[in-house]
């Protein structure tokens, strides 16, 4: 990622690169959509926007919102890759709870330099994905792209491999790890009601899992043949 090496912005503009990110990965995220994810008033959005267009970081239209240039992305990646192999390291160095390491790797990515970054990831073998399952863009600011769904598609009498799940929320980590309910886990799906969208899962125990539409689509998962799981 030489193109962004030179780009040094403040923790508000990454901040404001990887919510973009996230939100429309290279199309376009809107200014309510940014300031709901941040936090933020949408005339503070909107001033934000026009800063980062002036820096060639995005490209801003007032109705549709901003994207990524390829500068702004080459660095939202940089960060992205930061944030996932330290969120990696509390985890498994440090003994840190999954439901905790986002938010202290939103405090510390903005600290540590490229270098450190470069020497965590050859620390901890280069992973591929964050205990949160979700991939971690390579040092050259490539990604692999994710192939999944959220479980709230699946279909009864499938067999599904978590992949991810969404590491927004903390109570949500920390129902679904009070349950086993983590990346590289298998269970089958035993019903999807339509009425409701509450899916009902089975592990290799027997145990039932019932979970609503909103824990549902925090979950995404592979569809795969046998029942066996692989713990991340």
């Amino acid at each position: 990622m030489s193109a962004s090496a030179t780009i040094q912005p403040s923790s508000s503009v990454g901040d404001y690169l990887k919510a973009i990110w996230e939100l429309a990965g290279e199309g376009a995220a809107s200014t309510k959509e940014v300031a709901e994810r941040l936090s933020v008033s949408s005339a503070s959005v909107t001033g934000m926007f026009g800063r980062l267009q002036e820096m060639e970081l995005v490209r801003y239209e007032r109705y549709r919102g901003a994207s990524l240039t390829r500068r702004g992305l080459a660095e939202a990646l940089r960060l992205v890759r930061r944030h996932r192999l330290i969120e990696t390291f509390l985890m498994e160095h440090l003994g840190y709870s999954w439901q905790d390491v986002h938010e202290e790797a939103e405090r510390l990515e903005h600290a540590v330099s490229d270098e450190f970054t470069e020497r965590l990831a050859e620390l901890l073998g280069h992973p591929g994905r964050d205990p949160h399952g979700d991939p971690i863009p390579a040092a050259d600011g490539t990604l692999v792209p994710e192939i999944s769904r959220p479980l709230s598609e699946a279909e009864a009498g499938q067999h599904a491999r978590i992949v991810k799940v969404d590491d927004t929320s903390a109570s949500v980590l920390n129902y679904l790890g009070d349950r086993g309910l983590v990346p590289g886990r298998v269970l089958e799906v035993k019903e999807v009601r339509a009425i409701d969208g509450v899916v009902t899962l089975e592990d290799e125990d027997g145990d039932e899992h019932p979970l609503g539409e909103s824990l549902a689509r925090a979950i995404f998962v592979q569809a795969v043949s046998g029942a066996t799981s692989d713990p991340a």
